[in-house]
Protein backbone atom coordinates (compact mmCIF):
# COMPACT_ATOMS: atom_id res chain seq x y z
CA UNK A 1 0.00 0.00 0.00
CA UNK A 2 1.15 3.59 -0.53
CA UNK A 3 2.12 6.27 2.04
CA UNK A 4 -1.14 8.33 1.05
CA UNK A 5 -3.27 9.49 4.42
CA UNK A 6 -0.09 8.00 6.80
CA UNK A 7 0.52 11.31 8.01
CA UNK A 8 -2.59 13.44 7.37
CA UNK A 9 -2.89 16.86 8.62
CA UNK A 10 -5.50 17.11 11.69
CA UNK A 11 -9.31 16.66 10.28
CA UNK A 12 -11.41 20.00 10.79
CA UNK A 13 -12.78 19.87 14.08
CA UNK A 14 -16.64 20.95 15.20
CA UNK A 15 -15.94 24.68 15.87
CA UNK A 16 -17.36 26.74 18.38
CA UNK A 17 -20.45 27.52 16.53
CA UNK A 18 -21.65 23.96 16.52
CA UNK A 19 -20.07 23.22 20.25
CA UNK A 20 -22.16 25.64 21.79
CA UNK A 21 -25.41 24.14 19.81
CA UNK A 22 -24.41 21.07 21.16
CA UNK A 23 -24.28 22.04 24.76
CA UNK A 24 -26.97 23.96 24.85
CA UNK A 25 -29.08 20.36 23.62
CA UNK A 26 -27.04 18.68 25.90
CA UNK A 27 -27.94 20.84 28.91
CA UNK A 28 -31.71 21.07 27.65
CA UNK A 29 -31.84 17.23 27.46
CA UNK A 30 -30.54 16.75 30.44
CA UNK A 31 -30.74 18.47 34.20
CA UNK A 32 -27.45 16.95 35.45
CA UNK A 33 -25.30 17.57 32.19
CA UNK A 34 -27.46 21.60 32.44
CA UNK A 35 -25.35 22.03 36.00
CA UNK A 36 -22.08 21.54 34.56
CA UNK A 37 -22.86 23.39 31.54
CA UNK A 38 -24.19 26.35 33.63
CA UNK A 39 -20.37 26.52 35.38
CA UNK A 40 -18.37 25.02 32.80
CA UNK A 41 -16.56 27.88 30.60
CA UNK A 42 -16.35 27.49 26.58
CA UNK A 43 -13.56 25.43 24.96
CA UNK A 44 -12.00 24.18 22.10
CA UNK A 45 -12.10 20.63 20.64
CA UNK A 46 -9.13 18.73 21.34
CA UNK A 47 -7.53 18.32 17.91
CA UNK A 48 -4.33 16.21 16.69
CA UNK A 49 -3.04 14.79 13.65
CA UNK A 50 -4.75 12.02 12.15
CA UNK A 51 -3.11 8.91 10.00
CA UNK A 52 -0.59 6.60 10.91
CA UNK A 53 1.76 8.77 12.60
CA UNK A 54 -1.00 10.19 14.70
CA UNK A 55 -2.33 6.87 15.93
CA UNK A 56 0.93 5.68 16.56
CA UNK A 57 1.93 8.83 18.77
CA UNK A 58 -1.58 8.09 20.26
CA UNK A 59 -0.05 4.88 21.20
CA UNK A 60 3.30 5.58 22.19
CA UNK A 61 2.31 8.48 24.43
CA UNK A 62 -0.54 6.45 26.80
CA UNK A 63 0.33 6.24 30.30
CA UNK A 64 2.96 8.21 30.79
CA UNK A 65 3.04 12.08 31.76
CA UNK A 66 2.78 14.69 29.40
CA UNK A 67 6.83 15.28 29.37
CA UNK A 68 7.44 12.06 29.35
CA UNK A 69 5.68 11.51 26.41
CA UNK A 70 7.25 14.39 24.90
CA UNK A 71 10.55 13.21 25.50
CA UNK A 72 10.07 9.62 24.27
CA UNK A 73 8.06 11.13 21.15
CA UNK A 74 11.57 13.37 19.84
CA UNK A 75 13.82 10.25 20.38
CA UNK A 76 11.11 7.97 18.40
CA UNK A 77 11.38 10.60 15.75
CA UNK A 78 14.92 10.68 15.83
CA UNK A 79 15.31 7.17 15.08
CA UNK A 80 13.04 6.37 13.05
CA UNK A 81 12.78 9.88 10.78
CA UNK A 82 10.03 10.33 9.12
CA UNK A 83 7.06 7.89 10.58
CA UNK A 84 6.11 5.74 7.94
CA UNK A 85 5.07 2.21 8.80
CA UNK A 86 7.50 0.67 6.11
CA UNK A 87 10.63 2.49 8.71
CA UNK A 88 8.87 1.30 11.15
CA UNK A 89 9.26 -2.24 10.05
CA UNK A 90 12.94 -1.57 9.31
CA UNK A 91 13.25 -2.09 13.29
CA UNK A 92 12.99 -5.01 14.96
CA UNK A 93 11.39 -4.44 19.33
CA UNK A 94 14.37 -3.89 20.53
CA UNK A 95 15.41 -1.65 17.74
CA UNK A 96 12.33 0.61 18.90
CA UNK A 97 12.89 0.38 22.51
CA UNK A 98 16.61 1.90 22.24
CA UNK A 99 14.18 5.14 21.21
CA UNK A 100 12.40 5.16 24.49
CA UNK A 101 9.55 2.57 23.73
CA UNK A 102 8.42 0.08 25.90
CA UNK A 103 8.44 -3.58 24.57
CA UNK A 104 3.88 -3.92 24.32
CA UNK A 105 4.66 -0.19 22.74
CA UNK A 106 7.52 -1.47 20.22
CA UNK A 107 5.25 -4.49 19.46
CA UNK A 108 1.98 -2.19 18.83
CA UNK A 109 3.92 0.10 16.70
CA UNK A 110 4.76 -2.69 14.25
CA UNK A 111 1.91 -3.73 14.16
CA UNK A 112 0.04 -0.76 13.63
CA UNK A 113 2.80 -0.38 10.32
CA UNK A 114 2.06 -3.92 9.52
CA UNK A 115 -1.79 -3.32 9.53
CA UNK A 116 -1.44 -0.83 6.85
CA UNK A 117 1.11 -2.52 4.79
CA UNK A 118 -0.88 -5.70 4.80
CA UNK A 119 -4.44 -4.00 4.04
CA UNK A 120 -6.12 -4.87 7.35
CA UNK A 121 -6.31 -1.07 8.10
CA UNK A 122 -6.50 2.01 5.80
CA UNK A 123 -6.27 5.18 7.04
CA UNK A 124 -7.82 6.97 3.87
CA UNK A 125 -11.04 5.53 4.31
CA UNK A 126 -11.80 5.91 7.53
CA UNK A 127 -13.92 8.98 6.91
CA UNK A 128 -15.99 6.64 5.14
CA UNK A 129 -16.72 4.73 8.10
CA UNK A 130 -19.39 4.68 10.77
CA UNK A 131 -18.29 5.11 13.71
CA UNK A 132 -18.97 2.12 15.06
CA UNK A 133 -17.09 0.65 11.72
CA UNK A 134 -14.33 2.67 12.72
CA UNK A 135 -14.15 1.39 16.18
CA UNK A 136 -14.21 -2.40 15.16
CA UNK A 137 -11.50 -1.91 12.29
CA UNK A 138 -9.32 0.28 14.88
CA UNK A 139 -9.90 -2.38 17.46
CA UNK A 140 -8.49 -5.36 14.97
CA UNK A 141 -5.33 -4.06 15.31
CA UNK A 142 -3.56 -5.44 18.06
CA UNK A 143 -2.58 -3.19 20.58
CA UNK A 144 -4.97 -0.91 19.92
CA UNK A 145 -7.87 -1.37 22.32
CA UNK A 146 -11.47 0.39 22.44
CA UNK A 147 -10.83 3.61 24.24
CA UNK A 148 -7.62 4.30 21.81
CA UNK A 149 -9.87 4.17 18.82
CA UNK A 150 -12.87 5.86 20.59
CA UNK A 151 -9.88 8.65 21.59
CA UNK A 152 -8.57 8.20 18.31
CA UNK A 153 -11.66 8.94 16.13
CA UNK A 154 -12.61 12.14 18.51
CA UNK A 155 -9.26 14.08 18.31
CA UNK A 156 -8.03 12.81 14.79
CA UNK A 157 -11.23 12.80 13.07
CA UNK A 158 -13.62 15.16 14.93
CA UNK A 159 -16.64 12.83 15.58
CA UNK A 160 -19.06 14.11 17.12
CA UNK A 161 -20.61 11.19 19.25
CA UNK A 162 -18.07 8.84 20.19
CA UNK A 163 -18.02 8.52 23.92
CA UNK A 164 -14.54 6.57 25.57
CA UNK A 165 -16.62 5.28 28.59
CA UNK A 166 -13.23 3.76 30.21
CA UNK A 167 -12.00 6.94 30.67
CA UNK A 168 -11.67 7.55 34.98
CA UNK A 169 -11.72 10.74 34.55
CA UNK A 170 -14.65 10.99 32.30
CA UNK A 171 -16.08 8.16 35.05
CA UNK A 172 -15.50 10.70 37.79
CA UNK A 173 -17.25 13.94 36.30
CA UNK A 174 -19.97 11.32 35.76
CA UNK A 175 -20.30 10.71 39.02
CA UNK A 176 -20.26 14.26 39.99
CA UNK A 177 -22.70 15.27 37.95
CA UNK A 178 -25.40 12.77 38.95
CA UNK A 179 -24.35 13.21 42.56
CA UNK A 180 -23.71 9.94 42.94
CA UNK A 181 -21.59 8.42 45.72
CA UNK A 182 -19.62 5.92 43.14
CA UNK A 183 -17.93 6.48 39.67
CA UNK A 184 -20.05 4.33 37.08
CA UNK A 185 -18.39 1.33 35.90
CA UNK A 186 -17.35 1.33 32.01
CA UNK A 187 -20.24 -0.59 31.29
CA UNK A 188 -22.83 1.99 33.19
CA UNK A 189 -20.76 5.03 31.76
CA UNK A 190 -21.90 3.89 28.47
CA UNK A 191 -25.17 3.10 29.21
CA UNK A 192 -25.62 6.88 30.75
CA UNK A 193 -24.03 8.33 27.65
CA UNK A 194 -26.85 6.72 25.40
CA UNK A 195 -28.58 9.80 26.74
CA UNK A 196 -26.60 12.04 25.17
CA UNK A 197 -26.69 11.11 21.36
CA UNK A 198 -25.82 12.64 19.22
CA UNK A 199 -23.60 14.43 20.70
CA UNK A 200 -21.84 12.16 23.24
CA UNK A 201 -18.24 13.22 22.00
CA UNK A 202 -18.95 17.01 22.95
CA UNK A 203 -20.69 15.28 26.05
CA UNK A 204 -17.30 14.59 26.96
CA UNK A 205 -15.09 17.57 26.32
CA UNK A 206 -17.50 19.36 28.33
CA UNK A 207 -17.23 16.46 31.00
CA UNK A 208 -13.18 16.53 30.65
CA UNK A 209 -13.16 20.58 31.03
CA UNK A 210 -15.57 20.48 34.37
CA UNK A 211 -13.31 17.54 35.29
CA UNK A 212 -10.08 19.93 34.71
CA UNK A 213 -11.71 23.13 36.25
CA UNK A 214 -12.31 21.21 39.46
CA UNK A 215 -9.29 19.98 40.07
CA UNK A 216 -7.52 23.30 38.85
CA UNK A 217 -9.81 24.79 41.32
CA UNK A 218 -10.98 27.45 38.62
CA UNK A 219 -14.58 25.35 38.87
CA UNK A 220 -16.76 25.04 42.19
CA UNK A 221 -19.73 22.59 41.78
CA UNK A 222 -22.58 22.13 44.64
Amino acid sequence: MSDRGVTAPPTNAPDADLIRKARDHLAAADPAIAALHAVTPEFEWRLRPSGFAGLVKMVIEQQVSVAAAASIWRRFEDGVGEVLPHRIMDFDEDGLKAFGLSRPKARYAREIANAHLTGLFDFDAVDRLSDDEAIAALTAIKGVGRWTAETYLMFCHGRLDVFPGGDVALQEAMRWADKADLRPTEKQAYARAEAWRPYRGVAAHLLWRCYGGVKRGEIVLT
